[in-house]
């Protein structure tokens, strides 16, 4: 779901409340189980605090793009670049096509070599464990990098303005933010005058990483409805169950499984009758909402439908939220849009 470095993910006063997370940063739900999945919210804050390259931009002519995350992956074929891209990291699932092209390895471990041996004009993605060794690096070699942060619905729609810039394919962008603004629109609409829905977005059980303020998970909670619990202790906290207690939630959002877990049971599901779990008011009454973080928490050119996942997670099935919004045509369909894009408020 998300792009990975490991930075520090707490506040000063997080870190005096909560405890430090061990272990290396990865991708969140990345099919690599060699590495610790307790690491997966590392991941998520380093959308943050990744920064722009500062190269020149690589144009549609001849453009050769290789993407280092998922969401950015996503993003260049949104915007109807997706023939420019040649190479991706082995996390990127998503449109299927890209299945197709030849890996350069991940977040935390790219092959520098595998990515030169691709002859980019432009890599994309997100800093992982390198840091800005990696950009340096490849901007020595002459390659163009952009690095964006995308912790907020703005930060997002600003990724694709950029890339549909540095690509030669800016209707192609406008569309893609014309929908995720539809999606939002009518998620809007739906929660409107609807109660506030206490919850808390939980990542991982051992130990209990949470969404916190300043990501853009909470943005998604506040946005569909809803009033996150976790007001403390920076985006990705570590929390304990007996502070899950206290804070005790209306909603509990179980982001533990991804796309390679979803046919089975998530962590927290396994988790619900052992002690301490089963004393939370939400599992006990039954509203432990399960997300497909791959799917829905993807910060990305979906993330409209992830915000409406989100809603339907905190206020139910029956929330009166059309999947057929109006959209605007898709990229390469010829039409651009006529005025830009008005900024929306967050």
């Amino acid at each position: 779901m998300a792009d990975d470095r490991r930075p520090s993910t707490r506040s000063a006063a997080g870190r005096a409340l909560l405890p430090a997370s061990p272990g290396p940063a990865l991708l969140p739900g990345a099919p690599d189980h060699a590495l610790s999945r307790r690491a997966a919210l590392a991941a998520l804050a380093a959308l943050g605090l990744a920064a722009c390259g500062r190269a020149a931009p690589a144009r549609a002519t001849g453009a050769r793009v290789v993407s280092l995350s998922p969401s950015t992956t996503e993003a260049v074929f949104a915007i109807g670049a997706g023939a420019a891209l040649v190479g991706r990291s082995r996390h990127c699932d998503h449109p299927p096509e890209v299945l197709r092209l030849p890996s350069v390895g991940g977040y935390a471990d790219p092959s520098i070599e595998a990515i030169i041996a691709l002859s980019p004009t432009l890599v994309v993605g997100a800093r992982g464990p390198a840091g800005p060794a990696l950009d340096e690096t490849l901007r020595g070699h002459g390659i163009a990098t952009f690095f964006p942060e995308t912790e907020s619905l703005a930060q997002i729609e600003d990724m694709l303005m950029e890339l549909g810039r540095r690509l030669d394919a800016a209707p192609g962008a406008e569309q893609a933010i014309g929908r995720i603004r539809a999606r939002r629109l009518a998620v809007e609409q739906a929660v409107k005058g609807a109660p506030r829905v206490r919850a808390a977005l939980l990542f991982d059980t051992s130990p209990v990483f949470v969404a916190g303020p300043g990501s853009f998970v909470d943005e998604l909670i506040r946005m569909a409805g809803g009033e996150n619990v976790i007001t403390r202790g920076g985006a990705y906290p570590s929390i304990s169950v007996e502070q899950l207690l206290a804070l005790d939630p209306d909603v509990l959002l179980d982001g533990t499984s991804n796309d390679a877990e979803a046919h089975g049971p998530s962590r927290l599901a396994v988790l619900r009758d052992a002690p301490g779990w089963r004393s939370l008011r939400a599992v006990r009454e039954g509203r432990l909402r399960p997300l497909n973080i791959d799917v829905a928490l993807r910060p990305g050119p979906r993330i409209g439908d992830g915000l409406a996942t989100v809603a339907r997670a905190l206020h139910g099935e029956s929330l009166a939220l059309s999947d057929a919004a109006a959209l605007p045509p898709s990229p390469g369909s010829g039409a651009g849009l006529a005025t830009p894009l008005p900024r929306t408020a967050p």
